[in-house]
């Protein structure tokens, strides 16, 4: 009864915990790395200097984000710390330094579609026992569409995300001035469309709903290489 309980609770099924925690790490870990090493590499220490430029899980996994990830669906690491005014030209690096960690989600999910791809070309699936099929086929599932959740939701323009500080580094000198007299209220907005349905179908619903053509735009693209792969099959239980 306790465990029924704490299912009902949480977004993702109970029993999927341990492949969603393995790719919570990937996701996170990476996606955290690419900000704190392209923020190093144009001269801006801080990152280094906090210990950030490192594939280290433990030091970017932020508690209250994990949780929401599992609870809401989605959810955030720590952020990286950048000093903007170090880099040679800010605005155009600051750009690269918070576009890269979405990138490096998207690229984490082409990268498990390939995979999928090698491994069915070699016949391995089909011969596996069903457990091990079950395996590959959560698994998979959850490093694609996980990396993809994370990186249209951090392409979100509202505050602390990636896409926010992007639009920052975009518009004028003077628009920005006028977007941080403001910042304080981005995360009561991102509160209000999480937590209210109406606002959530309106919003981040639709957005996230492109996961699935960009999974067929790149499932498409290795087809013309690769043996087709019976994604029915391997995802029958989703």
């Amino acid at each position: 009864m306790e465990g029924k309980k704490v299912a009902d609770f949480l977004w993702y099924p109970l029993q999927d915990l341990p492949f969603i925690f393995l790719v919570l790490i990937i996701a996170f870990t990476v996606h955290e790395f690419a900000h704190a090493f392209s923020a190093y590499k144009f001269g801006d220490r801080t990152a280094y200097d906090a210990g950030r430029v490192t594939l280290n899980p433990r030091v970017h996994l932020d508690v209250l984000g994990t949780i929401l990830l599992l609870v809401v669906g989605f959810g955030w690491a720590k952020p990286v710390p950048v000093n903007r005014g170090r880099f040679k030209y800010p605005r155009l690096m600051g750009i690269v330094v918070s576009a890269v960690g979405p990138l490096s989600n998207l690229l984490i999910a082409i990268l498990g579609i390939l995979a999928v791809y090698i491994v069915n070309q070699t016949g391995y699936i089909d011969s596996a026992s069903h457990g091990v099929q079950q395996a590959i086929g959560h698994f998979s599932y959850y490093l694609i569409f996980l990396n993809l959740l994370l990186f249209l939701f951090n392409l979100i323009p509202i505050p602390p995300l990636d896409g926010y500080r992007i639009i920052q580094d975009l518009v004028p000198l003077k628009v920005r001035l006028k977007m941080d007299q403001h910042v304080q209220w981005g995360m009561i907005i991102f509160l209000l469309i999480v937590f209210i349905p109406a606002l959530r179908q309106h919003t981040l619903d639709p957005l996230f709903a492109y996961r699935y053509d960009i999974f067929i735009y790149f499932a498409r693209k290795f087809e013309l290489i690769f043996n087709a792969v019976n994604w029915g099959k391997l995802w029958v239980d989703f």
